[in-house]
C-alpha cells in the first residue's frame, strides 16, 4: 500500500508562510516519528510532504516531496496518486477537518477519522452537553460570541477561569485569566488564534494536567497510556512535553473516561488523544484530538511494538490489544525522548 503522510505544519500547508519555531519543531517531531514507525512495516510505501524550511530525514525508501507556496494542486494531484492518506493538522480554522474532506472527494481512504468525526469531535461548544449524557465530568463551560459580556460570565463561573477557542488546538490561544484586567487581555489572544469564531470560558480546574493515547476502530477503542502533560501557565499556555506511563492513582479512571468519550462519537479512527485532568478525586475531560498528538513521540518509546501498525489495523477494523509498556519515558515537542526507568514485567498469573 502506497501512503501519504501530510503533516500540516512542517509539510507544506504553511509553505511561503511565518511558522512559528516551536510548531515547526512539534510537528517536525511528530512527522519524523510517524514516517519513521510506518516506513519499517513492510508491504508499505510511504510518500511524505515537506516544507523546504524544515527538511524531512526520512529512512531509505521514503519519497518526499516539496510543497512550493499556492501548491494546492501539487497536494490534490499527491492524494489522488496513494492508496491511503493519513493526514496530522491543527483542529483550528477547521484545517484537519477541510483536510479530510479532500482526502474524501478524492475517494481514498483516510488513517484515521473521516470528516464528519473531526468536526464533531473538534466542536468544543458540544462537547460539555456529550460529556453530560455520558455522566463524565467536565468544567462548567459557558459559549461566548461577538459582543457577549464576557466579565459577567467569568464571575458567574468563579474566577480563574481559562480562556480558549471554540475550535482550536493544543495550546494555541489558551489562556488563565485571574482577574478582569487579564480576561481582556486573555479574549484579545484567544479571538486572535482563531479568527472571529465562539471563545469558551472553563472553571479552572487545579490538578494533573494529563492526556490519553488511544487507538479506535470507528465504534470501540483501546487506551495505549495515560501520559503527564507539562504545561506552563502563561499567555497562553505552553505545552512543553511530559512523561509517560503516568504513575498515579487516577490513571485507570482517566483511561476509562477517554474510552467512554471516544464511544460516544462514532467514526473516530486510527490514533486519537483525550485530554484530561486529575484532580484528587475524579478525572476531568477537557477535550478530544481526532489525530496524532505529541504524545505519541513518548507513546512509541515506551510501550513495545510499533504503534503506526497498530494504528493502521485499527483503522482496517482490527482493533489490537495494547501492548504493556516496557519503560517510562520523558518526551519534549521537539522530539528529544528520555529513558526515565525501566519497568519490571509483571509477572504472569496462574
Amino acid at each position: 500500500m502506497r501512503i501519504l503522510v501530510h503533516e500540516f505544519v512542517s509539510g507544506g500547508g504553511l509553505a511561503g508562510r511565518r511558522v512559528p519555531a516551536s510548531l515547526a519543531r512539534e510537528g517536525g517531531a511528530m512527522r519524523a516519528a510517524l514516517v519513521t514507525d510506518l516506513a519499517r512495516i513492510p508491504g508499505h510505501r510511504i510518500v511524505a510532504t515537506t516544507d523546504s524550511r524544515f527538511p524531512l530525514r526520512a529512512p531509505r525508501g521514503v519519497e518526499v516531496v516539496t510543497l512550493p507556496a499556492e501548491s494546492s494542486g501539487l497536494l490534490d494531484a499527491l492524494m489522488g496518486s496513494v492508496d491511503a492518506v493519513w493526514l496530522v493538522a491543527p483542529e483550528s480554522d477547521r484545517c484537519l477537518e477541510r483536510l479530510a474532506s479532500r482526502v474524501e472527494r478524492k475517494g481514498k481512504p483516510l488513517l484515521g477519522p473521516g470528516s464528519a468525526a473531526i468536526r464533531r469531535a473538534s466542536d468544543k461548544t458540544a462537547l460539555p452537553r456529550l460529556l453530560a449524557r455520558q455522566g463524565l465530568p467536565h468544567p462548567e463551560t459557558r459559549v461566548l460570541a461577538g459582543d457577549a459580556d464576557f466579565e459577567a460570565a467569568a464571575r458567574a463561573i468563579g474566577y480563574p477561569v481559562v480562556v480558549k477557542p471554540a475550535r482550536g488546538a493544543g495550546c494555541g490561544g489558551v489562556c488563565l485569566a485571574r482577574d478582569s484586567r487579564e480576561l481582556r487581555r486573555s479574549v484579545e489572544l484567544a479571538r486572535g488564534a482563531d479568527g472571529s469564531g465562539p471563545l469558551l470560558l472553563q472553571r479552572y480546574v487545579p490538578g494533573v494536567a494529563a492526556s490519553v493515547s488511544l487507538l479506535a476502530d470507528g465504534r470501540r477503542a483501546v487506551a495505549l497510556a495515560v501520559n503527564s502533560q507539562s504545561l506552563r501557565a502563561a499567555r497562553p499556555f505552553a505545552y512543553r512535553g511530559g512523561k509517560t506511563p503516568l504513575d498515579h492513582p487516577l490513571a485507570p479512571r482517566a483511561a476509562e473516561a477517554a474510552l467512554r468519550t471516544c464511544r460516544a462519537l462514532p467514526g473516530l479512527r486510527g490514533y486519537v488523544g483525550v485530554d484530561v485532568v486529575l484532580t484528587g478525586s475524579e478525572a476531568l475531560v477537557i477535550e478530544v484530538n481526532p489525530r496524532l498528538t505529541t504524545a505519541y513521540l513518548g507513546v512509541r518509546a515506551a510501550l513495545d511494538g510499533n504503534v503506526a501498525a497498530m494504528a493502521l489495523a485499527a483503522c482496517a477494523g482490527a482493533l489490537p490489544a495494547p501492548p504493556p509498556a516496557r519503560r517510562s519515558v520523558r518526551f519534549t515537542p521537539g522530539g528529544r525522548v528520555t529513558c526515565a526507568s525501566a519497568i519490571p514485567s509483571r509477572p504472569a498469573r496462574r
